[in-house]
């Protein structure tokens, strides 16, 4: 028997964060074909750098922007969750291919390196203020929804990412207009890349865990079981699965053992005060409960099924 909270999301503020991605893909479109040509002409690897990475956020932008698209289609008798986890997945593939183009900007800035060459500099002082006005807006237009949903961090993070990669390139430009320190681009862009595998990590790492079912790990399973065995009629909880669908949804399903062999209707009251009290203290919003009396089975906590 289950029972589930409903979240009440309007239909505005999903077309909004729709809206808000869209406006971010076409400027980095733009910014990335201008930032390609400008690196070509000057010779700039950090403005290469950059643009690859906005070419990347691209890419990453339209599967955020597809998920989020996806995770408004109803559930059916094939796809009983619907699309809920669209956006965790587009959060992995995100982290994952951030991570990627990060490793082959260290082992390009490393090469160039030990080859440095005369960059344009002015080309990359000006198109590296484009990219920055151009990524600060997409990022002021996804900051408010980056706190509490997983796909929308991940393009957050590639936004934010890239303007600070940006601000890099400008001042490495600046160095190298007034100073000739050809090199610093090669440095920028090396430490552009490590900072990109740092955020990734993260991000793959906790995208990662909701995607495997692992138990959220602001919750002790420990807690909850001797938090629900205080109620005077239940003897045991066991077989306890704990997972998170996605950022809204905490699942909950164990077998729990009766002292007393108790109706239908009696197990409805105690299921919905195990539903206040796991919901009310661990934030768990879908419970599944299967009840039992004198069953043989594995009391374990965590079976091995």
């Amino acid at each position: 028997m289950g029972h589930s909270h409903s979240h009440n999301h309007s239909h505005s503020h999903g077309d909004l964060k729709g809206r808000n991605l869209f406006i971010s893909i076409l400027l980095n479109i733009v910014i990335t074909v201008a930032q390609v040509i400008g690196g070509l002409l000057s010779g700039s690897l950090s403005l290469l750098s950059d643009a690859l990475h906005n070419f990347n956020d691209v890419i990453s932008l339209i599967v955020s922007y597809i998920a989020n698209k996806l995770t408004k289609r109803k559930a059916s008798l094939q796809k009983t969750f619907g699309y809920k986890r669209a956006e965790i997945l587009a959060a992995f593939i995100n982290a994952a291919t951030l991570i990627i183009v990060a490793i082959l900007l260290i082992i390009e800035a490393v090469e160039r390196f030990q080859n440095p060459k005369e960059i344009e500099s002015n080309l990359v002082i000006w198109l590296s203020l484009v990219a920055i006005f151009g990524n600060g807006f997409s990022v002021l237009l996804l900051k408010k929804d980056s706190t509490t949903n997983m796909n929308m961090k991940s393009a957050y993070l590639h936004l934010l990412t890239d303007m600070m990669a940006s601000v890099a390139v400008f001042i490495g430009g600046l160095l190298m207009k007034f100073y000739q320190v050809f090199w610093v681009d090669s440095v920028l862009t090396f430490a552009i890349a490590v900072y990109l595998v740092i955020m990734g990590y993260n991000l793959l790492r906790d995208s990662f865990k909701v995607l495997m079912l692992f138990t959220p790990e602001s919750i002790q399973v420990k807690d909850i079981v001797k938090a629900i065995q205080r109620i005077a009629i239940i003897k045991n909880v066991h077989h306890v699965h704990i997972w998170q669908l996605n950022e809204e949804e905490i699942h909950l399903e164990a077998h729990i053992d009766f002292k007393n062999d108790i109706s239908l209707s009696e197990f409805d009251i105690v299921l919905k005060e195990i539903e206040v009290l796991v919901y009310q203290n661990f934030g768990i919003n879908h419970v599944n409960i299967q009840p039992e009396f004198g069953k043989c089975d594995a009391k374990d906590v965590i079976v091995q099924d």
